[in-house]
């Protein structure tokens, strides 16, 4: 079967923007008098629980800490507050990674379609998306897949399902992008092939069940790094690489 779309997560994938959540974390928990504050490894561990309303709970949850009779509330107005500052931190600038513009303009011009399946949340994506692309770089998305639109988060292929059934594809005419095992996790449920590029924070993380592991999609005059799996050539992760990736799932 033909390649027909590509479905892109958002965090660590198509920028490296986990250090930023976790500074809009600690601003906010300082702001309202918190004496928390997540460092690197602490966040490294919280980012194996996806979405940040969850991630806050499981951390006072195992901490002990008691957030009182509206916990619920109280967590959830944390979490409006991170996301707003971390809109303002997005806006200030935000770099995509190796080779995803490239590949995006490869596959619209091709006539792909391109999704985002993500358990961010849609203001979270809004912000990156606006301060990514811009208002010059016309980038449509057939299908868009948020935090908000499922009811379990990665590792549940709930996003990827969705994502598909928006599109009307069938998971062998797409390739899934991702930085995270949750990620990987969550596509490969779904019957999608998956490209991982681990992210700062996921670097550690086991992929083996990937179908290919690199860097970055790389550019040209600047190729990826193989890292596992199946080796694309030429050092680029293009339209080209990824029919070949397919035929071969």
């Amino acid at each position: 079967m033909s390649l027909k779309a590509l479905i892109f997560d958002v965090d660590g994938t198509l920028a490296e923007t986990e250090e930023l959540h976790r500074e809009a974390f600690n601003e906010v928990f300082a702001t309202a008098g918190h004496g928390w504050h997540w460092d690197k490894d602490l966040y490294r561990r919280l980012l194996t629980v996806t979405g940040g309303k969850e991630r806050i709970r499981h951390f006072l949850d195992t901490a002990g800490i008691d957030a009182g009779p509206d916990a619920e509330a109280a967590i959830a107005a944390l979490h409006a507050a991170k996301n707003s500052l971390y809109a303002s931190k997005v806006a200030a600038g935000v770099t995509l990674r190796p080779g995803i513009l490239r590949l995006m303009r490869e596959a619209m011009a091709a006539g792909l379609q391109l999704a985002i399946a993500t358990t961010t949340s849609r203001s979270n994506l809004d912000a990156l998306l606006g301060s990514a692309f811009g208002a010059d770089e016309a980038m449509e998305f057939a299908a868009i897949v948020t935090g908000e639109d499922v009811g379990r988060k990665k590792p549940d292929p709930e996003a990827y399902r969705l994502a598909l059934e928006r599109l009307r594809r069938r998971a062998d005419e797409c390739v899934a992008f991702e930085d995270s095992r949750n990620g990987v996790r969550a596509a490969q449920g779904a019957g999608l092939p998956v490209v991982v590029t681990p992210g700062i924070y996921t670097d550690h993380e086991n992929f083996d069940e990937a179908e290919c592991v690199v860097s970055d999609l790389g550019e040209p005059g600047r190729p990826l790094r193989h890292l596992a799996g199946w080796r694309p050539a030429g050092g680029v992760i293009d339209l080209a690489a990824l029919r070949e990736m397919s035929a071969g799932v």
